[in-house]
């Protein structure tokens, strides 16, 4: 287990001095990122708020999982660097490490897989469930209504003051979603549900319900399975975007795990979010052919030209994203067992690639590609539609929710959220009957 978190020490303090008011706040320092000023007392003692939409300039907790320095282009899960995690270990041992604060031993490694292999098959009644969506109801949409419903399904994992409770409802989730999500997909294309095998890992056994049939054995290749397993790895946790603050800020109400995780996938349905890698690719299908890069490419450095390229550069990372190399890599291994060359969309893709890591607008800029460029890329070439892009990604990020949603619960400073605003409609003023209007 890890160690206990250490209550925050303010190194020193900073003044606030504004209308003949001088407030003193403390500043602490983190093990890792910049200082930060404590404004809680702000308001109490000074009758103000601060404003910062998007609160990018806001931490809005403590958290000992993820630390992202975006100048460096260094992403580390409880301290570990992800190219490290995405090589050599994998994605159920990255599972244990978020959730427990430290790699397990061998022994440790066998329980936790077994737990979770057990927790794979959903509830009967929830086939039922699946039928009241549409069969052209989008991936997303059947998920947010499925896992939201888990807690008519499992009573036993609601209580979110008993320990044991929470520890069941993170199992529970990390088991059940490639299950979800593979009959979300089976079900958009009239196919029946697969049920897991627990003679597979987790990745394969993903692939297994995805792309078996019961007319015919299917196989999984272990290059895809690796494949699988890295992106699920690579996109397990991000700090505290949009989704995982939306889970957050869920969880402070008092809400139950599920309907927490429901929220979250909901938010990293936006296309500014999670829908990033289907955007991408449906880019690189409306250039269509290679010969068309240059006119997008000049539309891209056209400032007037609202049109922008997907898959290049990100809102954190002012470097090479760390986790595209590992992506890359995997994506070359793809194509290569697949023998997909001839492909259109995969042409445009590696040459936009060249183009990134060679032209001076790009390089200048930072626009590297970035890992949604390289997972639409691999997602495609298995064969997924770009509607399951997004429910992948869900399925990765549910461990890395999971997690924050259980230290949240275990921090006692955390408060039910209640971010404050800067108004700016009409002061008070008296009703007029209709008839004097």
């Amino acid at each position: 287990m890890p160690e206990a978190k250490k209550s925050p020490v303010a190194k020193s303090t900073a003044t606030l001095t504004f209308d003949n008011k001088s407030v003193e706040l403390p500043i602490y320092s983190p093990s890792a990122g910049p200082d930060v000023i404590d404004i809680r007392k702000l308001y109490a003692q000074g009758d103000v708020f601060t404003y910062d939409p998007g609160f990018t300039s806001t931490a809005s907790c403590e958290s000992t999982i993820t630390f992202i320095d975006g100048d460096k282009g260094e992403l580390l899960y409880r301290g570990y660097p992800i190219d490290q995690l995405a090589e050599q270990s994998s994605y159920i041992e990255v599972c244990y490490l978020l959730l427990y604060g430290e790699l397990p031993s061998a022994k440790q490694m066998s329980e936790f897989r077994q737990r979770v292999t057990r927790h794979t098959m959903v509830h009967e009644q929830m086939h039922y469930f699946f039928r009241g969506f549409r069969r052209d109801a989008h991936p997303m949409a059947t998920m947010v209504g499925v896992v939201g419903a888990m807690s008519a399904f499992y009573h036993d994992s609601l209580d979110i003051t008993d320990e044991w409770q929470r520890e069941v409802a993170a199992i529970r989730m990390i088991a059940k979603m490639p299950t979800i999500a593979a009959m979300a997909y089976k079900y958009a294309i009239g196919q029946p549900f697969v049920y897991p095998r627990n003679d597979l890992d987790y990745a394969a056994n993903f692939l297994h319900m995805c792309f078996s049939v019961p007319a015919e054995p299917y196989e999984v290749n272990p290059i895809l399975s690796k494949a699988m397993d890295r992106i699920f790895t690579l996109h397990a946790d991000h700090e505290q975007n949009a989704s995982t603050s939306t889970v957050r800020l869920a969880g402070s109400s008092g809400a139950n795990p599920f309907a927490c995780i429901a929220a979250g996938i909901a938010c990293l349905w936006g296309p500014a979010h999670g829908g990033a890698n289907q955007a991408c690719l449906e880019m690189l299908r409306e250039i269509g052919t290679v010969d068309r890069i240059p006119e997008f490419i000049a539309r891209a450095k056209d400032k007037n030209d609202p049109f922008r390229l997907m898959g290049f550069g990100h809102r954190v990372y002012k470097n090479f994203d760390p986790r595209a190399k590992v992506m890359k890599e995997s994506a070359d291994e793809v194509l290569d067992l697949l023998g997909i060359h001839d492909n259109e969309t995969l042409k445009v893709a590696k040459e936009l690639e060249r183009i990134a890591l060679e032209d001076e607008y790009f390089v200048e800029k930072k626009l590297y590609p970035n890992v949604d460029f390289y997972s639409g890329i691999i997602l495609e070439a298995m064969g997924f539609p770009t509607s399951m892009f997004t429910p992948i990604f869900a399925l990765s990020r549910t461990v890395g929710w999971i997690s924050q949603w259980k230290e949240m619960i275990a921090d006692e400073a955390q408060k039910i959220g209640r971010p404050r605003q800067l108004y700016v409609g009409a002061t008070k003023r008296d009703y007029v009957n209709i008839s004097k209007r």
